[in-house]
């Protein structure tokens, strides 16, 4: 029943903002997102986090912003630039379903200085977070595979195993880090290595998803975004202590997915023409030392 209602709010919101075209006016965000969400041709999965975070969704919108994470950097950018529809991937307040009650009963001064600037800009934030990850193929990772360059080289049904021309780990980690501009790209295992068989869980998708690529499948070498490192980590160095892989290669959170928002800001300007759609990158929060 509540999949029933979200869909018919969809509905209704989808039809205004199609109505709003011919009357020179501008969509709100809530009429937007309902488009977006209709597009994806998925019901939106209950929970979800794929919800508004901030602003009001009645907000007519100027402009989309479309980021991997909506920092203030991020925030500060996509109002400088026009936008004040926020689209992010991932959650804008510290927690991957922005619960920020402990953080308001300490006072926090950094939630109060970001919750201050969408306020005082008058920003809306949405989520994308579950939809763009359920889509065939998962979008994120159809971006992410367009800027390493291996699209055609997917091996198996999951579209996370790639067949590549024989490399070393070193050279292979030193190629995907400069097209998905990682700063902080770490690997584990020989660098001299040779690889030829790779597989990827960008993001953070835990533990389990990340084991069960190496037990699925014979990967020489395994490119994750991040993981605890007594998890993914530990089992990687054991793995290759045990012979049974040659390399892990740690690439950080925001550029193991960036492409994906890239691809997803590439999509939604195939069908929203009522407002520019701006991709606004997320700064590596990393740098290596000098």
């Amino acid at each position: 029943m509540a999949t029933l209602r979200l869909l018919t709010v969809a509905a209704l919101a989808v039809a205004s903002v199609r109505g709003t075209s011919a009357q020179s006016t501008r969509p709100t965000a809530v009429q937007i997102t309902a488009m977006i969400v209709e597009r994806t041709g998925i019901a939106l999965p209950s929970p979800t986090v794929d919800t508004f975070k901030a602003g009001d969704p009645n907000t007519p919108v100027r402009g989309i912003a479309v980021t991997m994470m909506a920092t203030l950097d991020v925030l500060k950018r996509a109002a400088a630039g026009g936008n004040n529809l926020i689209i992010t991937h991932e959650p804008t307040f510290y927690g991957h379903r922005d619960d920020t009650d402990a953080m308001q009963e300490e006072n926090d001064p950094v939630l109060a200085a970001k919750r201050k600037f969408i306020a005082d800009n008058r920003l809306v934030v949405w989520r994308f977070h579950d939809l763009p990850h359920s889509m065939r193929p998962d979008m994120i990772r159809k971006g992410v595979v367009r800027a390493i360059g291996w699209e055609g080289r997917q091996s198996d049904t999951t579209g996370q195993v790639f067949k590549i021309a024989p490399t070393t780990l070193d050279a292979l980690a030193s190629s995907i880090s400069k097209r998905l501009n990682s700063n902080g790209t770490r690997i584990v295992g020989d660098p001299t290595a040779r690889v030829s068989s790779v597989a990827i869980t960008q993001g953070f998708p835990g533990f389990a998803t990340n084991r069960h690529a190496l037990q699925l499948h014979e990967v020489n070498v395994l490119v994750i975004g991040e993981d605890h490192e007594w998890e993914t980590i530990e089992y990687a160095t054991d793995a290759i202590s045990a012979g049974q892989l040659k390399g892990l290669i740690v690439l950080g959170h925001v550029p193991s997915e960036q492409a994906g928002m890239e691809e997803v800001a590439r999509w939604l300007r195939t069908f929203i023409t009522a407002v520019p759609v701006t991709l606004v990158p997320t700064r590596d929060p990393f740098r290596p030392l000098r």
